[in-house]
């Protein structure tokens, strides 16, 4: 029995009626009068409360007020950063594609690549030819376009005559060749002898790739020219000029010295590489 009192207990104390009265307090006048449940109460409370939650939630998603509540960022900043992400990954891709070409340069100036590194047969799969299919007696049109060739190409450079007629090599100083080119004993370069502090000037138009000291060579500087040619310059006494700066052909850009173990006296040590192979520089500059 006392188990079913206290529910029934419970529900009369909710339904309960009350009367909410709102006096004058000098003249005890009535103004405003309720009728009020505790279980009317409870529920107008309850949905006040959702509202306000609710109102509060659409402020924080749909307004610029949220950047001021702790935790939340700024749309704008979170753009930036998405941009700033990108940038640096593309950034970060060139830089890797620079170092796996100035990784090459460098190869190809110590002499670490030749022409037996090449996979002959990956060259010569692609087409597979029968000798006894091919006629290879050359025709008198095909010898005489090829004595003409020769002949203009003889002291050309470069592979396109046309496009680098212009193209002038100038000495990077004027001296004494103390070691010429020898592609045999792999000195790839013309030994100048030089004073002291003798200006080096740049062979050629072209931009600095390389600008730094090194144990063996001193100060080298090495630049980037057109039609896929480099000039390297070793054993300076001091440089000019810095990576990526751009040079004129003539512009000075070094001072000559004694630098790096391998110098045995003030010079330069002078290289010219012609995509990717090295060349002597005495054929085509007089450094007397």
């Amino acid at each position: 029995m006392e188990e079913n009192k206290k529910p029934k207990k419970i529900k009369r104390k909710l339904l309960a009626k009350y009367r909410l009265v709102i006096l004058n307090e000098n003249t005890f006048e009535e103004r405003l009068s309720f009728k009020l449940t505790r279980l009317n109460v409870f529920v107008l409370g309850s949905s006040l409360a959702v509202l306000l939650i609710a109102f509060t939630y659409m402020i924080i998603a749909f307004t610029p007020l949220r950047e001021y509540i702790p935790g939340y960022s700024s749309t704008a900043l979170k753009k930036q950063a998405t941009e700033l992400n990108y940038k640096t990954d593309s950034l970060q891709r060139v830089i890797a594609m620079n170092e796996l070409y100035y990784a090459s340069i460098k190869k190809v100036l110590k002499g670490d690549i030749s022409a037996n590194d090449f996979n002959k047969d990956s060259i010569t799969e692609a087409v597979r030819l029968e000798a006894s299919e091919v006629d290879f007696t050359p025709i008198d049109e095909d010898s005489i376009l090829r004595s003409k060739v020769d002949k203009e190409d003889k002291y050309n450079l470069f592979e396109s005559a046309t496009s680098s007629t212009n193209f002038v090599l100038f000495p990077p100083a004027n001296g004494p060749i103390s070691e010429t080119y020898n592609a045999e004993e792999k000195h790839y370069a013309v030994d100048i002898v030089l004073p002291k502090n003798t200006p080096i000037k740049a062979t050629a138009d072209g931009i600095v790739i390389f600008a730094e000291w090194t144990v063996s060579t001193g100060y080298v500087i090495i630049i980037e020219h057109s039609y896929g040619l480099i000039s390297v310059y070793k054993h300076n006494a001091a440089l000019t000029k810095k990576q990526g700066d751009l040079v004129k052909a003539g512009e000075v850009i070094a001072t000559a010295g004694n630098t790096g173990e391998l110098s045995t006296g003030p010079h330069l040590h002078f290289e010219l590489w012609n995509d990717g192979y090295p060349i002597n520089p005495t054929n085509f500059i007089d450094f007397k």
